[in-house]
This record gives C-alpha cells, structure tokens and sequence, in this order.
C-alpha cells in the first residue's frame, strides 16, 4: 500500500519550500497566483490529506464537541439528535458517550473526551453523581460546557432545561381535575434536580386544590421499569391505596401499569396513571397512557447552540433556556370525557 502524500511531497516535486507549499494552501496573499495553482493541483493529483490532528495541535481546536449523557433512551437520544443537527451546521463533529447513571463511567468518559482533544462539553449528569470536580476541572480550563436536561447547581454554565415543575404540576392538577383523591408519585432519587423539581410540581398542585400531602404516597425510585413495578406493588398492598399514581418518566409508568394490570385494577375507572417524557410507546399500549410532552429535540438544538455562543463569548454562565412542557391526555387518566369528544 502507498503511504499517503505529505506536505514535504508536494514541495519536492515542485521544488519549493515546505513554508510555501503549507502558506499556498491557506491561500497566503504573499504567494504567488500560478505557485498556488501549481500546489492546488498537485496536492489534488496526489490526493494529499493534511494532518488534521497536527493541524487542531497547532490552531489548538478540533471542533469535536463532548457530548455525555446518562443514557440513549428515547428522550436523550431525541435531545442528542438536536445536538448534532446544529453542531454538523456549525461545522462541529458530536462524540456521544454514556455514564448509563455510573458516576465512575461519567468521570471516565470525561477523561477519554479530553484526551481525544475535544473542545468542550454539553453534559447531562447521571443520577449517581454527587460531587462535581471532573467537570469543575474542565472549567478551570477555560473549555466551553453546557448543561442539559438535568441541571444541578454546583455547575455554573449556560444551561437548558424543560420547566419541570409546571410539568408536575399539570400532570397533578389533571388527575385531581377527573375526581381522583389520593395520588401517589414515583419519584426518582432524592440527589436529582429533575425528580425534585417535578415532586415539587406534583405538591404544587395538591396544595392548590387544597389536598394534604401525604408522605406515604411519596415514593423514591430509580428510573427504573423494575423498580416501578416493585414500588407499585407495595402502595396497591397498603391500607390506604392510592386512586392515581403519576410517575415522572414513561419507563416508570410501564413498570406501574403492569402491577396495576396483575392486581386486575381497571383504568382509568378503579386507578389513573400519568407518566413523564411522552415516549412512543405510550400512546402504544392498552390503554394508552397519558404523559408530559417534552420538546426534546429542540432542547438538543439550543444545547449545541449555546454550545457555540460560548466558544466566542465566556460571560455566558447566567444563561438558562427553560422550555414548556405539555400534558397529552389520554385514556389512562381520562374518567371525564373531553368536550371534543377526543383524546390525544
């Protein structure tokens, strides 16, 4: 196999210097019309590829953007779509790693990121990470970051989210809306912005209707089909069952439907269910669940832009996009017929 033509091949048969061979290439205005012609087309004829990473060394930028997320489920993987949409526009390459919610993966995809010489970060963070040194490392480098969908407040960096609090909140107010009393939630863990901020909806929206909450009906669990089921189980056995059950992501509303299914419950007539995210499959099922939309693809998109808007400007770290979520009803929490006659 032929080795691949060099910088140093092109001046050689031209008989001129490396200097202007490399000058000639970035169209120099010191080098003459017909040498860079004579440059242009040799380099082309011997199909010469410059040194990319010699290159980013030099001008000390690659235009590879970290991106790492705790997984590519539905939503993240819709979100890290925008991301690239905007980025591949910019002229930027994505490098997509997951933590799959390991603190100690996070922190190693972090290191290989760096040393694959990426430009900087746009990071989710997974549910286990409770202490921010690895990313706060990376700042300290003055490298632009970006965090997404699950924000936390020991980063300061231009972030976007969905506003997840009204989020829980419609989810809440709509069940209490078709008559249910007692309306249990899956919550995530207690370490998450995202679960706090959706529970804090979900007690919003109680405290507005004038409905105690009760701590009993307050679950933690990991986003976690299995976990779901588990947790479900347990508040179908109680004393005091629950009429409603609003879990904050679709994984844990599969989890609870399917022991609401197995303890024979009708819904939404015996028991209603509200998930979180909107993911395909919900509106799949029988019946079809209602959940909290999240414009997740758009989410992506402004990530990567605020990604580029760092790289030129580094006063940017009060920036926080938050984004509208919206309720899709449908038959898993819908006892009173909409006026349209129509569910989502």
């Amino acid at each position: 196999m032929n080795k691949p033509a060099t910088i140093k091949d092109i001046a050689r048969q031209l008989n001129i210097s490396i200097s202007t061979v490399s000058r000639a290439m970035r169209n120099a205005p010191d080098v003459n019309a017909d040498t860079r012609k004579a440059v242009m087309a040799l380099s082309e004829e011997l199909s010469y590829q410059p040194n990319k990473l010699a290159l980013s060394l030099k001008q000390k930028q690659t235009h590879n953007i970290g991106v790492i997320v705790p997984n590519l489920d539905y939503v993240l993987s819709t979100m890290v779509k925008g991301i690239d949409e905007v980025a591949l526009e910019a002229g930027y390459t994505v490098m997509v790693c997951q933590s799959n919610e390991s603190f100690g993966r996070e922190m190693v995809n972090t290191r290989r990121l760096l040393d694959s010489l990426v430009d900087g970060f746009i990071i989710s963070v997974s549910s286990e990470t409770k202490v921010f040194d690895h990313f706060k490392k990376i700042q300290e480098k003055e490298m632009p970051m970006v965090v997404f969908d699950r924000i936390t407040p020991h980063l300061k960096a231009p972030s976007v989210r969905i506003d997840n609090m009204d989020g829980g909140f419609q989810a809440t107010e709509h069940l209490i809306e078709q008559g249910y009393k007692r309306i249990a939630i899956l919550a995530g863990p207690k370490n998450l912005g995202i679960s706090n901020t959706r529970l804090e909806g979900y007690i919003h929206a109680l405290n507005k209707h004038k409905i105690k909450p009760d701590n009993d009906l307050i679950i933690h669990c990991d986003f976690n089909q299995d976990y779901a089921y588990v947790a479900t189980q347990e508040l179908l056995a109680g004393k005091k069952k629950p009429d409603a059950i609003f879990t904050i992501s679709d994984r844990m509303a599969i989890g609870a439907m399917l022991a609401i299914k197995e303890r024979g419950l009708k819904m939404p007539q015996d028991i209603g269910l509200v998930g979180f995210n909107n993911e395909p499959f919900t509106n799949l099922v029988t019946p079809r669940i209602s959940s909290v939309d999240q414009p997740s693809f758009e989410l992506g998109k402004i990530a990567a832009k605020l990604f580029i808007e760092r790289v030129h400007n580094s006063d940017m770290d009060h920036v926080e996009e938050i984004l509208k979520p919206k309720l899709c009803i449908r038959e898993s929490s819908q006892r009173i017929a909409p006026k349209n006659g129509r569910v989502k």
